[in-house]
Formats: C-alpha cells, sequence, structure tokens
C-alpha cells in the first residue's frame, strides 16, 4: 500500500457522499461545491475534497464552470435514460463474445462470482454484494477478449457507479439482480451468444428502471422530456 493510498480513498469516500445527496436532490443543481466549505464540512484538508471533485466531475454529476468552479449538473431522466441504454449496449456486446470466447477457467471463475453473490444476496449485505457485483461485470468485460470492448464498458461503468450503487441499496433489487445474473451465467457457460446479449440487455433494464423509479420518489416534479421508439 503507498502511502496516497489512504488519501485516495478519502477522496473516494467524500465522493462517493457527494454523490448520493445529488442523486437524492439534497445538493441541488447549479449548487456550487466549494472546496473549502467542503474541507470544513468533511474535517479534511483540501487535497482529498480535490480528489472527489474530480470524481465527481469525471462521472458527470457535476461540471467545471469558468469563473464559478464545481458546479452540480442537472439530473435528468432522459439523461439516466442515456446512460443505462449506453451501457447495455455495450454490456450486451461484451456477453455475447464472452459466452462464445471464455475459457473454461474463466467461465469457472464466473460461476464461483455468481454462487458468492448468491450468499451475500441471502445475507442482504448491500455493499458487498455491491462490490462482488462490479467484479461479475467486470469478468465478462474481460471475457470478451477485447481490449476496446473492455475500456469502453469501463468508461461507461465508472459514469454509472453511483446510479448502480443506489439501485443495489436494498434487499429486494439485490435478489432481483442475482436471479437476472443466473440466466446471464446460464447462457455464457452454455455458449449461448444471443441469450447473453439478450439477458444483460433486459439485467441493464432492470437496473435502470429500479432506479428511475427510487430518483423519481425524491423529484415527483420531474418528468421526461422525449419518449423512445420501442
Amino acid at each position: 500500500m503507498t502511502s496516497d493510498t489512504p488519501r485516495r480513498l478519502l477522496g473516494h469516500s467524500i465522493a462517493a457522499t457527494l454523490e448520493e445527496r445529488i442523486l437524492l436532490g439534497e445538493i441541488a443543481a447549479g449548487s456550487k461545491l466549494d472546496e473549502t466549505s467542503l474541507a470544513r464540512d468533511f474535517d479534511v484538508s483540501r487535497t482529498p475534497v480535490r480528489e472527489a471533485l474530480q470524481i465527481v466531475v469525471s462521472r458527470g454529476l457535476a461540471v467545471r464552470m469558468p469563473y464559478k468552479g464545481v458546479v452540480v449538473s442537472d439530473i435528468t431522466r432522459d439523461r439516466i435514460d442515456d446512460l443505462f441504454e449506453a451501457m447495455g449496449e455495450i454490456e450486451a456486446l461484451c456477453g455475447r463474445f464472452s459466452a462464445q470466447r471464455m475459457s473454461m477457467e474463466e467461465r469457472a471463475v464466473l460461476l464461483g462470482l455468481h454462487e458468492t453473490m448468491s450468499d451475500l444476496a441471502l445475507q442482504g449485505g448491500a455493499e458487498a454484494y455491491e462490490a462482488a457485483n462490479t467484479r461479475f461485470h467486470q469478468a465478462i468485460y474481460a471475457g470478451s477478449h477485447n481490449s476496446d470492448f473492455v475500456e469502453m464498458a469501463e468508461a461507461m461503468r465508472l459514469k454509472l457507479s453511483p446510479f448502480r450503487r443506489s439501485q443495489l441499496a436494498d434487499r429486494a433489487r439485490i435478489e432481483h439482480s442475482n436471479a437476472e445474473h443466473a440466466q446471464i451465467v446460464e447462457a455464457i457457460i452454455e455458449r449461448d451468444g444471443q441469450a447473453a446479449e439478450k439477458a444483460l440487455r433486459r439485467h441493464l433494464l432492470s437496473a435502470a428502471q429500479t432506479m428511475l423509479e427510487k430518483w423519481t420518489q425524491t423529484r415527483p416534479e420531474v418528468s421526461s422530456t422525449r419518449s423512445r421508439a420501442s
């Protein structure tokens, strides 16, 4: 562990708190995220706060504006739709290729991850399940054996991480997610690329629906500004 690891972990912890407050509407769109004020609120130096703000900006929850600093973005239903739609297509693509290209060892690892997550789902540990969920999806990215797919999937995963963390916060959704994972694992083990692709696309659609339901509970006055073709 390097000497700057504790600082980096602190920055990620502060970022997670800010992301949660933004998604819950506790920090309104257009609000300035001031380094000095946040450092005082979290009782830390400005360095981890600066790192936290970089993370929040990288995930699209805030933007850097000339003469204003870091300002909270306006998170709309359409923006959430776009993110989950893009992630769904990328993960579906990775799933299809993983079903065709994963080695026996990689399939065994994926199955082992799913079994571990099944135990976690029974226990109801949201934080542990979320960490395992990240490893599960990353195993599917890697199984595509295409570095460009992996790069795109990881970039989208980082953007979506605060939303996915929010939608995995209750036991019912964890159990539902795990059931969807079972279908994904079965398709990949059976080398059925088409089934894996469909299962992952459905999985991301389900996650998006859960996220939007929770999100609109805190913003009941906000509606989508467009409709999508079916």
